[in-house]
């Protein structure tokens, strides 16, 4: 049998492939951008994307992936290979049952689904007619990107981490072909995003199954319910639907609140979130995946030493990436997000209002990147209550603070012009009230954070192993040196909305590799060494 693979091996697999992934997701924003103004059309659309996609967050690889890994990792560990293929396909059977329901019901109720999250569009007909049929056309997105997860959980659980990571290149190849080659040609335009993602879903299922069949895991479905593994299975994936997927529960709360805002308020956070997700996905999404499989075989073979340090890897790691990801997200918003989105349709001001919901949301990318590191802790020892504790208290303060952070938002920056018939009409005038939404987010995620972190004290999960203090001072010091670089760029180049396209990409390529080389130089200076990061 030949050696896994390092946890820091696996993660520059998995990093390398969703980082082509993620430089496509930001081209895609840069065609959708170029090719449709910010208004009544672009925001049907993101509710009628963001819908399916939360399922999908929700449902396949949010709980049913940190469910299906542990049980599938035991069984792969302790059993026959017909056990395992046998527990493929009475999975396949059962998920795909369930979600070809679902599905159906989606595309038969767009209409109630469309008013239910989005009760903001009630009042404007046409709006509420595109989210309609943009619904009825992205709905089965949810049915084949499940499977498709299951493939990847799969793969993932043999470490074979850069097909699944590299999977969603299809969504966006798919996505800026629909935008810049299918939408001239449509009447209305913007359907052509919906039509791109129905057939990404189906593309993105067909290339993970060569990969299953070279495995010999690839047989038709059954339904199987009453399999033993399977019933496991759906006993840890009922409470992680909020266990593992709170910051997704927390769009589809901020999706219902922006529908009452001012028009473009969902476009602008849907730009910010792709943004933010792009060092979240490349990193703290990359370690939660790697690390799952491992934690799951050391809690099998009782190897509590080997449990402890996996973790603690994670942990060192992902704070060496998270802080300056969030430091330069936090300081750079305005320039990234004029640089890559300020061309075409797109103005200046939706670059103002869309750098103020991703500087807001950026502040949590340190918590949200640990909760994938952490919360596998529990899923490997197949612990779901903790997390579920955890995300409904973190979910119901987040509610509590979207609406205190628009109403304070909404009392500084009013004016008696802005007044309208009543409050909802009112909030509906003033621009920037979304960054309140993305805020509560970034928040919550750190009532989450705290949480899971006592959880894991009072469980003896976690040992702190040496060297901890000697880190994070490096990390201290490293960060303040970065932030120095650019803060002095940014005073010094303060406008980046008046440059042309060449001169913003050569600024922006100068202060991010200024700052990082800072950082990095730092950093080592201060005595860090790449083997500090190697873990098996």
């Amino acid at each position: 049998m030949s050696p896994r693979p390092s946890l820091l091996r696996s993660t520059l697999t998995f990093s390398g492939a969703t980082f082509v992934s993620r430089i496509l997701g930001l081209v895609r924003e840069q065609a959708i951008a170029y090719a449709f103004r910010v208004g009544t059309q672009t925001d049907a659309f993101w509710v009628a994307f963001r819908i399916p996609n939360l399922l999908r967050r929700l449902f396949a690889e949010g709980s049913f992936s940190v469910a299906f890994v542990p049980v599938f990792t035991e069984v792969k560990e302790t059993r026959s290979h017909e056990d395992l293929k046998r527990l493929v396909a009475n999975t396949a059977g059962a998920l795909g049952g369930v979600l070809l329901i679902v599905t159906a019901l989606g595309v038969l109720c767009a209409g109630w689904v469309a008013r239910g999250f989005a009760p903001g569009s009630i009042d404007e007909p046409a709006k509420l007619a595109l989210t309609t049929s943009m619904l009825r056309v992205t709905f089965p997105f949810i049915l084949f990107v499940s499977l498709t997860a299951l493939a990847g959980g799969v793969l993932n659980s043999f470490d074979r981490f850069g097909l699944p990571a590299l999977t969603p290149v299809i969504l966006n190849v798919c996505m800026i072909a629909g935008a810049l080659w299918l939408a001239p040609h449509l009447d209305t335009p913007i359907m052509a995003l919906g039509w791109a993602i129905f057939a990404a879903g189906i593309l993105q299922l067909l290339v993970q199954l060569p990969a299953l069949r070279s495995l010999d895991l690839l047989s038709l479905p059954r339904w199987g319910w009453n399999h033993p593994d399977l019933r496991r299975i759906m006993r840890l994936m009922v409470p992680t639907l909020f266990g593992s997927s709170v910051y997704q529960v927390n769009l589809l709360l901020d999706t219902l609140i922006a529908s009452f805002l001012i028009t473009g308020s969902q476009t602008w956070l849907a730009q910010s979130d792709r943004l933010f997700e792009f060092p979240l996905g490349i990193f703290g999404v990359a370690l939660g995946t790697v690390i799952l499989p491992s934690l799951s075989r050391h809690h099998v073979s009782t190897d509590r030493e080997g449990f402890a340090k996996a973790l603690d890897w994670g942990l060192r790691t992902t704070l060496l990436i998270a802080i300056p990801a969030m430091l330069a997200l936090v300081l750079l918003a305005k320039p990234i997000l004029a640089t890559l989105l300020l061309h075409g349709a797109y103005t200046p001001h939706d670059v103002d209002m869309a750098a103020l919901s991703l500087s807001a949301l950026s502040f949590g990318l340190p918590a949200f990147a640990l909760v994938k590191v952490v919360a596998p802790a529990f899923y490997a020892r197949q612990d779901t209550k903790t997390p579920v504790r955890a995300a409904i208290a973190a979910m119901i303060a987040n509610m509590v603070m979207n609406v205190v952070f628009v109403a304070l938002l909404f009392s500084l920056w009013h004016t008696p012009a802005q007044d309208g018939a009543g409050w909802l009409d009112a909030i509906a005038k003033v621009p920037g009230l979304h960054m309140g939404l993305a805020l509560a987010s970034a928040l919550a995620s750190y009532l989450n954070l705290a949480q899971l972190w006592i959880g894991l004290r009072r469980d003896g999960i976690y040992v702190r192993q040496p060297g901890w203090a000697a880190h994070l001072v490096r990390l201290g010091v490293s960060c303040a040196a970065m932030v120095a670089v650019i803060v002095a760029c940014l005073v010094a180049w303060p406008d980046w909305s008046a440059w042309d396209a060449v001169t913003r990409i050569v600024r922006l390529g100068i202060v991010i590799a200024a700052a990082g080389g800072a950082f990095a130089a730092v950093l080592f200076a201060t005595g860090f060494r790449l083997g500090e990061l190697r873990a098996h």
